[in-house]
């Protein structure tokens, strides 16, 4: 026959905390699927951009035009202007405020990067307050 003796300290003791690696487990899954994801959820659909429809905003009374004609050709105002001296021309036509707004005016059919390349020369010599010209109130496809 076998003896058992009892000590005091022989109960089972309950562990009162809670187990946190499922929970790391399944936010590591989640941050590996949002991570493969991510660059997945951008678009690159080429579109035909609509005219805006929106109210006009109000001009000053004194607006300074730049437009990109259809050559590629600048005109400040009324006035042609070559690329080389456009940072001049816009000094004197804002009469050096380089806070004043530029309505600038691009032809339908000059492409994109052109545009771009107008508005970089505008950032670089000073002109960050541009405002992009439409015609109001056209939908897409009709003529004036």
């Amino acid at each position: 026959m076998a003896i058992r003796i009892r000590h005091a300290d022989d109960t089972v003791l309950e562990a009162h905390e809670i187990n946190v690696t499922p929970f790391i487990d399944v936010m590591l899954v989640l941050l590996v699927i949002f991570m493969v994801t991510a660059p997945l959820t951008t678009v690159n659909v080429p579109v035909d951009l609509p005219s805006s429809t929106q109210q006009a905003v109000p001009r000053p009374d004194e607006p300074v035009f730049l437009t990109v004609k259809a050559d590629h050709n600048l005109a400040l105002g009324e006035n042609d202007v070559p690329a080389a001296q456009l940072t001049e021309a816009l000094a004197a036509a804002t009469k050096g405020n380089r806070d004043e707004r530029i309505f600038l005016r691009a032809d339908k059919t000059v492409d994109y990067g052109t545009l771009m390349d107008v508005m970089d020369h505008l950032r670089s010599a000073g002109y960050l307050k541009v405002a992009l010209v439409t015609l109001q109130g056209q939908t897409t496809g009709t003529t004036p």
